[in-house]
């Protein structure tokens, strides 16, 4: 049976005595396996929704694939266990993935970031307008109001919300955001991402393949982020609240003085077969 996004279940709550029995929505979480061209690569433990963007997404940002037109057919199993996609060209599966620091345990291919482009736009957004997307974002989440327990992120061009994605892995949003922008052809002068994530390397990977020069989350970048933010070219902004934010790299874009960009050593990291 194909779970829906969220789920309806009877819990206690205690708030003091008496304690109450309720009913309430609970976030879903499922294990999607991904099949290409016949055979299965891996296993994504996602909200069971939006597959299809998850599965284009997650290729695109592994560059396995750059456009639209190199899928075939990209379909979900009835009871959404699995996402079968046909390329029409034949494609090796990565020897080796790395585990990724997403909260559900991701995986990335080393090949990712040798596929990832330097961002080299001057596009300019006013630091007051960047507040003000924060708000956007929160009203974007309509799985967060139901459940609480999913990430948010949504794609913007600075006047209009391009897509929007929820679920349990933060980095499962931005494979759904770019797997949007390749089916959907969705074209802008520029990319902004706003997450509710923590940004970690593979979440600034990501950003980075979609073409964002603007990412912004409501937490904490890492210092390897940091690091591939100021060598990939993109504004780089953590602890965004209502009235304030810390920004990581290149503010520029955003009208505020230049950093002082001191190299932060980047540790190595070893893949491993799944």
């Amino acid at each position: 049976m194909k779970l829906p996004p969220s789920q309806l279940i009877e819990y206690i709550e205690y708030k003091g005595e008496p304690v109450a029995s309720v009913r309430g929505k609970i976030i879903s979480e499922s294990s999607v396996s991904l099949t290409i061209n016949g055979d299965i690569w891996l296993s994504f433990m996602c909200t069971p929704h939006d597959l299809e963007a998850l599965a284009a997404g997650f290729l695109f940002n592994e560059g396995i694939l750059q456009r639209r037109e190199e899928i075939a057919i990209v379909r979900p199993c009835e009871d959404a266990t699995n996402v079968d996609v046909w390329l029409d060209h034949p494609v090796e599966k990565p020897a080796q993935w790395r585990r990724t620091s997403g909260c559900t345990g991701g995986v990335t291919s080393p090949q990712a970031v040798e596929q990832t482009s330097g961002i080299n736009s001057g596009d300019f957004l006013p630091a007051r307008q960047l507040l003000g997307w924060m708000d956007r974002l929160l009203e974007a989440q309509a799985l967060y109001r139901e459940t609480r327990g999913v990430h948010c992120s949504i794609l913007t061009d600075g006047e209009h919300i391009l897509a929007s994605a929820e679920d349990i892995g933060r980095h499962n949003t931005l494979d759904k955001i770019a797997g949007k922008i390749l089916l959907q052809s969705i074209r802008a002068n520029r990319f902004i991402l706003l997450t509710t994530g923590r940004i970690s390397s593979e979440m600034l990977q990501k950003s980075a393949r979609i073409g964002a020069s603007i990412l912004v989350s409501r937490t904490s970048p890492t210092s390897l982020s940091i690091q591939l933010a100021r060598e990939f070219g993109i504004t780089l902004v953590g602890y965004a609240r209502r009235n304030q934010f810390n920004v990581y790299a290149h503010p520029e874009r955003l009208g505020l003085p230049a950093l002082d960009t001191a190299r932060i050593e980047i540790p190595t990291v070893q893949p491993i077969s799944v």
